[in-house]
């Protein structure tokens, strides 16, 4: 190890190739031998939101850390480039903030057992509440979302009444700036992708996910002032349903149920037409 830790950081085009040839021992290694895991990280190479081409090392992702930042942030799935198109990644790029786009199957175990890097933490982006207020925003950014109003409130306690039995709760994001919502694992639940692994070979129950919304984002605005209206009560409640399958799709998983998807989907489209 310490003769490719040596290769790695005086020919670093060099070892580009054998990164190529030998990463995904390497990433075996991470997760089927911790004691070794120090070099190991020393070693490992990551495809970044920053870094689309790949390259990068854990000491690059810390040096460039922004003000405030305590953690390293990754995102597991299935494809690094569509992860890479992720909602729940808008807020950490309204900050600039590199994040860890993990593809391997491997990736989603090491990571969750990983201690940290050089004394920072790893941490999903898809897991628990954000911590991002505490960066500030790249110049010119506007603050993702918006303030939580009375109409937002009331709106929010319709859809966890209506999704009562699909989700764990029902909240304003911050981690959102362009699209209308997204799901992520409750703040003690496993990491989702690392769930549905381990689900699929009957090793775990799949626990419910957190739906959030983005209350700046029109269409949850247009939701929040019609709720009131006296035939609003159908519309809401299919809109509930809808921004949860939109967040599943986002995510790679198929609605919840296809067929009641498209019918609401119908009916939506069906006043939207008038």
């Amino acid at each position: 190890a310490a003769d490719l830790i040596k290769l790695s950081e005086k020919e670093p085009e060099t070892y580009a190739k054998v990164w190529e040839n030998f990463g995904a021992v390497i990433k075996e290694g991470l997760y089927e031998a911790p004691e070794k895991r120090d070099d190991l990280f020393k070693l490992a190479r990551f495809v970044t939101t920053t870094h689309p081409e790949g390259g990068r090392s854990l000491a690059d992702v810390v040096k460039d850390f922004k003000t405030g930042q305590s953690a390293i942030y990754y995102l597991t799935g299935d494809d690094a480039a569509r992860i890479a198109t992720s909602p729940q990644l808008e807020g950490f790029r309204a900050r600039d903030i590199e994040v860890l786009l993990l593809s391997d199957p491997v990736d989603a175990f090491w990571v969750s057992t990983a201690a940290g890097f050089d004394g920072k933490s790893f941490k999903s982006v898809t897991q628990g509440s954000s911590d991002l207020k505490a960066i500030p925003l790249k110049d010119g950014e506007t603050a993702p979302g918006a303030e939580v109003d009375g109409k937002t409130a009331t709106l929010i306690a319709a859809l966890k009444t209506t999704l009562e039995g699909a989700v764990a709760d029902v909240r304003a994001s911050d981690r959102l700036s362009e699209s209308a919502a997204c799901l992520v694992a409750a703040d003690h639940a496993m990491d989702r992708r690392l769930e549905r692994i381990l689900a699929m070979g009957g090793q775990a129950p799949t626990s419910k996910p957190v739906l959030e919304i983005n209350p700046g984002h029109p269409l949850v605005k247009k939701l929040a002032e019609r709720q009131t209206e006296g035939d609003a009560r159908d519309l809401v409640a299919d809109a509930a349903w809808l921004l949860l399958d939109e967040a599943r799709l986002r995510d790679g998983e198929p609605p919840t149920d296809a067929a009641a998807f498209a019918k609401r989907l119908a009916r939506v489209m069906e006043k939207a037409l008038g």
